[in-house]
């Protein structure tokens, strides 16, 4: 009996609508990177639901509302609230400002901030991790950024991450701080990220 169906999944608190979409893309790319044990499936899910709300966003959102907001998230890439009010609400060019030249981009004007801005269950952000990404499963993400975006292409990237990245070991041990810090340097959402992966690990016990 497998550990991964519509039921369990529900149960670890993907809404039916989303888990009936990334049941099967997520079982595909389970078991080709061996996240196929309750503490691994439970961390797995847990921490890919906090990166994308649940499985509903596989895009990061860049279409802030307020000058202070984009001062508060891009604070070194945005030195001033004049700038940032120039930014509001207008996605491509904040991603083009605050991503030029970071992670194998390009200047503002080559538009790789916005063409490799975070997407997937664990977002992938820069041209330097779309083509490791790329590298890792055989996948065109390089000529083609938006496959990110979709659940097979979003699952599989998510756990190819993941086996690189060692987190079945520390899945193993239930290291998810040590887990969090390997996708998120910052640590953001600690705290839903472990409500979500301990709601995982009871539906998959």
């Amino acid at each position: 009996m497998t550990l991964l169906d519509m039921p369990k999944l529900i149960e670890a608190g993907i809404h039916p609508t989303q888990a009936k979409v990334f049941l099967e893309p997520l079982k595909a790319a389970c078991e080709l990177n061996h996240i196929n044990t309750p503490r691994r499936l439970a961390a797995f899910i847990g921490q890919c639901a906090h990166e994308s709300l649940g499985f509903v966003r596989l895009e990061e959102n860049l279409r802030y509302t307020s000058a202070e907001r984009i001062r508060e998230i891009f604070r070194s890439a945005v030195p001033n609230l004049a700038l940032a009010a120039t930014l509001v609400r207008q996605p491509e060019r904040l991603a083009n400002k605050v991503y030029a030249n970071r992670g194998g981009n390009g200047d503002e004007a080559s538009g790789d901030g916005w063409r490799y801005r975070g997407r997937g269950l664990i977002g992938t952000t820069f041209r330097r991790n779309y083509a490791a990404a790329q590298a890792a499963t055989g996948r065109p993400y390089v000529e083609h950024p938006e496959l990110l975006a979709t659940p097979s292409d979003a699952a599989l990237a998510a756990a190819v991450y993941w086996r690189d990245n060692q987190c079945n070991t520390w899945a193993d041990a239930w290291e998810l701080d040590v887990i969090t810090r390997l996708i998120n340097k910052g640590m953001a959402g600690r705290m839903d990220r472990i409500a979500r992966s301990e709601q995982a690990l009871e539906a998959f016990s």
